[in-house]
């Protein structure tokens, strides 16, 4: 029987049991003076819970903020079984997360590595440090949420990505980055230093706790293949997982689990 199908038959046998509580809130941001919308959801003993980790979950090119639950509601039954927060923020049709270097509107680093963890933390009894702190997502998202959190080890203890476009200059007349980053032609600098793949000298062994994983039917594979290289190129641990799969729903509600299962362990560790 197919992984799939078997995903499927456990979602549909224990999401009648799940409690979990789904929110959706405005956040302030100060950055691009706008409210922004996210999902929250806590699991079903988070009021007997003084404190509980979070895991961020960003959505990909041309999503929102209802992605990830209204696709995958596999991760409701995930924050009941361990016990930890999920918040799935908007970042926008095509804002890479990143602070845009020829945009002032599109200041998304800062609304996630800073003013989302800070809105966050004030409201929910969260614990409010790296250790209690992790990061992914898929395609763009996956990208956001290394890039972050390369970027912001002292606010993120473990990181994931899901079919992430981890080198994005490949690409680039695709998915509005140019629209971000100027033209490769006329801004090559900027996509050189924005792109994770260039970013390994911001990390040390075993600082950041890493989870990678790609469809090898994805047209983001090989670009994943070679981070996962680099990686190991640098000594830098890492979990990297491979199987059937293209660039779809179907391959990110299998690999999800994953991802969440490894942050709970993170979570658990002393």
């Amino acid at each position: 029987m197919k992984v799939g199908l078997l995903l499927s038959i456990w979602i549909i046998a224990v999401s009648s049991l799940q409690a979990a509580e789904v929110d959706t809130v405005k956040v302030y941001s100060t950055a691009m003076d706008k409210e922004i919308k996210a999902v929250v959801i806590t699991p079903d003993d988070y009021a007997v819970r003084d404190s509980l980790p979070v895991v961020y979950l960003l959505h990909g090119y041309s999503g929102s903020y209802a992605d990830w639950v209204n696709k995958a509601p596999v991760i409701k039954v995930l924050a009941d079984r361990y016990g930890f927060m999920i918040v799935c923020p908007d970042g926008g049709y095509g804002s890479w997360y990143w602070d845009s270097p020829v945009d002032e509107s599109f200041k998304y680093e800062t609304f996630i590595a800073k003013e989302l963890v800070d809105w966050i933390d004030g409201r929910y009894k969260t614990i409010a440090g790296r250790k209690g702190r992790a990061i992914s997502g898929l395609s763009m998202g996956g990208h956001g949420a290394l890039y972050i959190a390369f970027r912001h080890q002292d606010t993120f203890g473990a990181a994931g990505s899901t079919a992430g476009g981890v080198d994005i200059r490949p690409f680039p007349l695709n998915w509005d980055m140019a629209k971000r980053l100027g033209s490769y032609a006329e801004h090559p600098e900027h996509w050189e230093q924005y792109t994770v793949i260039n970013m390994m000298h911001l990390l040390t062994p075993g600082k950041l706790s890493l989870i990678i994983d790609c469809g090898t039917g994805d047209f983001f594979y090989r670009v994943n293949e070679q981070l996962h290289q680099k990686l190991l190129d640098r000594n830098i641990p890492h979990t990297y997982i491979t199987g059937p799969g293209a660039h779809n729903w179907a391959y990110w509600q299998q690999s999800i689990p994953y991802q969440l299962l490894y942050f709970f362990d993170f979570f658990g560790q002393k």
